[in-house]
């Protein structure tokens, strides 16, 4: 599973926050991502994605670099939705597949307290920083020992943690 923060979006005054679009900053980074996810071999089967703004463009901004481009799914229930949520959405969408790439805001915790409650294994080092922050742009690889069906906290194993260059993965 790889769970993925926005890019970079426009300060909460400028727009709604349903409706906040990537800065220019979000605009460059986002298809650094997707680089990365297709170098590192880290390619999704499905994509959910929130369908705010901000997460929208993120993806199409990351699938121009995937050689195989998966199906993307804009499900109401991730704007804002908590862990939880987060968790059954990706279990009942991502049944029968291999991986799933959910894209979702950071500005709630949900994608954040998900990744962290999913880790119970990996390289410390990794781990610590996930627990720090997630941030924009960054990219979260959870392997899953009992599949889909059951996500439980602990049970996921942090394979990679990756983020832009520009970014210090341990600063709060």
């Amino acid at each position: 599973m790889l769970l993925v923060r926005h890019a970079k979006a426009v300060p909460k005054y400028v727009a709604e926050d349903f409706e906040r679009s990537l800065s220019d900053r979000g605009r460059a980074d986002a298809p650094e991502t997707g680089r990365w996810i297709a170098e590192s071999g880290f390619e999704p089967h499905l994509v959910l994605c929130s369908p705010a703004r901000r997460t929208r463009e993120t993806w199409e901004l990351i699938a121009p670099a995937l050689p195989d481009v998966p199906p993307a799914v804009y499900d109401d229930e991730l704007y804002n939705a908590a862990p939880d949520v987060l968790a059954t959405v990706l279990a009942e969408r991502g049944a029968g597949l291999g991986r799933v790439m959910l894209v979702g805001h950071g500005h709630n915790t949900g994608i954040h307290e998900l990744a962290t409650s999913l880790c119970g294994t990996g390289p410390p080092e990794l781990l610590e920083r996930l627990r720090e922050k997630l941030p924009t742009s960054g990219v979260v690889v959870v392997d899953l020992r009992g599949g889909w069906e059951d996500l439980t906290p602990g049970d996921g194993h942090l394979s990679a943690f990756w983020a832009p260059a520009h970014q210090d993965l341990s600063d709060k």
